[in-house]
């Protein structure tokens, strides 16, 4: 027989030659992911170090970034562990777009959410009603496959979540609203309604840009037949 005919048997003996030259690593890619996320909740540990972590019911501003750390941690466990015990995929070439894009986005929201002072320029605070949709929005672009209205709808779903979440039920400090629109809302309504209030009228918006865009797409007609008749 002669040895250079491919047959599906040495083609699986190649496969397994293949992967089994990664050594003692089975999945480089698991490995570097998961090294990756344990590295970034380790960061995360020792920046929070000096900060009161609290209760649930009386939370310190080290208790969430804290235990999301945890859980970032034990998430890059998992994808380690495996590496060394199954098959898993090589490391492929990659883009510098991914992570411009994603850092971009967390520099935006780092700068704009509260007010930030570089030298002789000074940055308005917007809150996180502003904040969080321009993060969401950069950060999206990291994706060649992006759309800018697919973003929109998420950055407005999204944002009032995290309003009510860390503003209303676990009354965190974070700024909300930039100071010029306070007086857009009744006197005598209380943060949390006014917080309450904006959120619903973000979710509105994304209902109504969600909508609008799927009536579009049904009203878009592919014309697929040639003059013949034929498909």
């Amino acid at each position: 027989m002669d040895p250079t005919v491919n047959t599906p048997t040495a083609g699986l003996q190649r496969g397994h030659s293949a992967r089994s030259s990664f050594g003692l690593v089975r999945g480089p890619q698991n490995l570097v992911a998961g090294a990756t996320l344990v590295l970034l909740a380790a960061l995360a540990l020792w920046l929070t170090r000096d900060l009161e972590q609290g209760t649930l019911g009386a939370m310190g501003p080290a208790l969430l970034p804290r235990w999301l750390a945890y859980a970032v941690g034990l998430c890059g466990l998992a994808l380690v562990i495996p590496a060394f015990r199954k098959d898993g995929d090589a490391l492929e070439r990659w883009s510098l777009r991914g992570p411009v894009f994603v850092i971009g986005g967390i520099l935006a929201f780092a700068i704009t959410i509260r007010p930030f002072v570089f030298g002789g320029l000074t940055t308005p605070g917007l809150g996180l009603l502003f904040a969080g949709p321009l993060a969401i929005i950069i950060g999206g672009f990291a994706t060649p496959e992006a759309r800018l209205r697919d973003l929109v709808i998420l950055a407005l779903s999204l944002t009032p979540f995290c309003m009510v979440l860390f503003g209303d039920l676990l009354n965190l400090p974070i700024p909300v609203f930039p100071q010029a629109l306070t007086g857009l809302f009744p006197a005598d309504w209380s943060q949390k309604a006014v917080l309450r209030a904006t959120a619903i009228i973000m979710a509105a918006a994304a209902l109504i840009v969600f909508l609008s865009s799927r009536r579009r797409r049904r009203t878009v007609q592919v014309d697929v037949t040639d003059h013949s008749g034929r498909i």
